[in-house]
C-alpha cells in the first residue's frame, strides 16, 4: 500500500497515548528540543495513574491497615474489630490519584515543551493523524495507547454489570460477596484487599494461582489468601453465569465436580489487551504478534519503520516501568536513529512484583523459566523466617531464591517472597544489571536491623554451600600447631 509522503511536517514526532510510554517519549522528545505533540483520548496518566498501579496500592494500603488492627494483639495491643467505611476508602483512592495527577498533567507537560491535544486519533497515512478532524504531520510517530480488560467469552456474563480493574474504582457500596474470575496479579491484589476490608471473595481461576511464579511462590500467595478467608477454586473451566433466587450465580467445574458461586458483584480479572482497534493500524500494513499487540522489531519499530510503538500496546510486559524503558529506545531511535546507529532495546533484566500479602517479587529466571528453556542453574535460599528484623516486626514469613550459573556467583534470576519484597529486590536487580555477583552482595555492609540483610545472608548461604573443605583442614591443623 502506498502513501503520499507530506513535504514537510508540523513536528518531529507525534505520541499518541499519555500513559507511561507516551509521557516519557514526550518528555525526551521536549527535553532535546524537538517539536512534539501529544494525543490523549481521555485522561492524562493513563491506566497506571487512573486505574491501575496508583489505585491498586492505594487499596492494597488500606486493606492492610484493616488487617494489623484485626492483629493487634500480636503486638501487644487491644483493638476492636476494624470498621471500614468503604465509601471513605474508595474516597481515599480517589484523592490520592488527584495528588499525583500534576506529575502527568496537561500543564505540566505544555510547560515542559509538549503540545497536548486530546481527541481521538486515527492514522492516515505513516505520517499523518487525525484527531478529530484535525490534520496533523510528523517525521516520526509512537504509539503508546496502552491496554484494556481482555474479557474472556463465558454465557451469560454480558448480561451482567461485571466489574473490571479499569471500573472497580467506581464502587462506594462494599459488595457482600463478591466473585473475581481470574488468579492472576490483578485477581490476587484485588482479591485479597477486598477480603480485608469485609468482603467474602471467591476467587475462581482456570490454572494455578500466579501461573508465570514458580510453585512456591504462588503457594505463599494461596496459604495467605486462604488465611484471609478467601475461598478459593483453580484449575476450573467455566460454565456460565445465570440469575436465580440467591442471586447472580456462576457455574463452573472444579476437580471434575459441578460448582456454583452465588455473589453480588463480579470482577473480571483475566488480564489485559493492547488497544489497538479504531485506529486505522490495518489500513497501514501494521502487523500484530499473536497475542493481540502491535508487532515492533529491536528498535520497538513497526511494519512501518517510522512509526514505532512502547508499552503495553507492544508487549512483551505490561509493566509500568517497561513501558517507560521502551520509550526511551522508541524516542532516541525515530529522534536521532540512522541506518548507521540505532539502539536496541534491552529486556535482559526485568524486575517485576505482585503486591499481595506476602508481596512477590522476582527479576531475571526463576525456576519455571530455566526449565523450560533448559538453562542448567543452581539454586541457594534464604528463609525470611531466621532474619531478626522481620522476626522484630512480626513479618517473619517467606524466602529469597537466587538462581545462579553452576559452579559461579553470577545471578540469574531472584525470586523474593514476603514482606517489602519488592524494596528488597532492587539490589539484585542493580547487581544483575552491572555484572555483580553474590560475592559482592555478601562483601557490601548492610545495616543492622534492616529486611535487607536477607540479600546479604542468601549470599551468605551460596558461600556456606561452596566452602573449601580441604583447605579449612590444613587451617585447623596450622590452629592445632600454633597451640603448641
Amino acid at each position: 500500500m502506498s502513501f503520499n509522503k507530506p513535504k514537510k511536517f508540523d513536528n518531529n514526532l507525534i505520541v499518541v497515548g499519555a500513559g507511561a510510554a507516551g509521557l516519557v517519549s514526550s518528555y525526551i522528545a521536549a527535553t532535546v528540543k524537538a517539536k512534539v505533540t501529544l494525543i490523549e483520548r481521555h485522561k492524562m496518566g493513563g491506566d497506571c495513574l487512573n486505574t491501575g498501579c496508583v489505585p491498586s496500592k492505594a487499596i492494597i494500603r488500606s486493606a492492610a491497615v484493616a488487617d494489623y488492627i484485626k492483629r493487634s494483639e500480636e503486638f501487644g495491643i487491644k483493638a476492636d474489630v476494624p470498621e471500614v467505611d468503604f465509601a471513605a476508602v474508595m474516597n481515599r483512592v480517589h484523592e490520592i490519584i488527584a495528588a499525583i495527577e500534576p506529575h502527568d498533567s496537561i500543564e505540566r507537560y505544555t510547560d515542559l515543551g509538549v503540545n497536548c491535544v486530546t481527541g481521538n486519533a486515527r492514522f492516515i497515512s505513516p505520517w499523518e493523524v487525525d484527531v478529530d478532524g484535525e490534520r496533523l504531520t510528523a517525521k516520526h510517530i509512537i504509539l503508546a495507547s496502552g491496554a484494556e480488560p481482555a474479557v474472556p467469552s463465558i454465557p451469560g456474563l454480558e448480561q451482567i454489570p461485571y466489574l473490571t480493574s479499569d471500573t472497580v474504582w467506581e464502587l462506594r457500596e462494599l459488595p457482600k460477596r463478591l466473585l473475581v474470575i481470574g488468579g492472576g496479579p490483578i485477581g490476587c491484589e484485588l482479591a485479597q484487599a477486598f477480603q480485608r476490608l469485609g468482603a467474602q471473595v471467591t476467587i475462581v481461576q482456570r490454572s494455578g494461582l500466579l501461573p508465570k511464579e514458580d510453585e512456591d511462590a504462588a503457594q505463599a500467595v494461596e496459604q495467605s489468601l486462604v488465611s484471609d478467608g478467601v475461598t478459593l477454586y483453580t484449575e476450573t473451566d467455566s460454565v456460565s453465569f445465570a440469575q436465580s433466587e440467591q442471586g447472580t450465580q456462576f457455574d463452573f467445574v472444579h476437580e471434575g465436580e459441578s460448582k456454583t458461586a452465588y455473589f453480588d458483584k463480579v470482577l473480571v480479572a483475566t488480564g489485559r489487551k493492547a488497544r489497538v482497534s479504531g485506529m486505522g493500524l490495518e489500513e497501514l500494513g501494521v502487523s500484530f504478534t499473536p497475542q493481540g499487540t502491535v508487532a515492533v522489531d529491536k528498535y520497538m519499530r513497526t511494519d512501518c519503520k517510522n512509526i514505532s510503538a512502547a508499552g503495553d500496546v507492544a508487549g512483551p510486559y505490561q509493566f509500568t516501568h517497561v513501558a517507560s524503558h521502551q520509550a526511551w529506545y522508541a524516542s532516541v531511535n525515530s529522534l536521532f536513529g540512522s541506518p548507521l546507529r540505532r539502539f536496541t532495546v534491552d529486556y535482559s533484566v526485568i524486575p517485576w512484583v505482585t503486591y499481595t500479602s506476602p508481596e512477590v517479587a522476582r527479576v531475571g529466571l526463576n525456576e519455571k523459566d530455566a526449565k523450560e528453556q533448559g538453562i542448567a542453574y543452581e539454586v541457594t535460599k534464604y528463609g525470611i523466617d531466621d532474619l531478626d528484623k522481620a522476626i522484630a516486626v512480626s513479618e517473619s514469613h517467606g524466602f529469597v531464591k537466587v538462581l545462579t550459573k553452576p559452579g559461579k556467583d553470577k545471578i540469574l534470576g531472584v525470586t523474593i517472597v514476603g514482606y517489602h519484597a519488592s524494596e528488597l529486590l532492587t539490589e539484585f536487580t542493580l547487581a544483575m544489571r552491572h555484572g555483580l555477583g553474590l560475592k559482592k552482595i555478601m562483601a557490601t555492609i548492610h545495616p543492622y536491623p534492616t529486611l535487607s540483610e536477607a540479600n546479604k545472608y542468601t549470599a551468605g548461604e551460596w558461600q556456606k554451600a561452596r566452602k573449601p573443605e580441604a583447605l579449612l583442614k590444613w587451617v585447623e591443623r596450622f590452629h592445632t600447631w600454633r597451640r603448641g
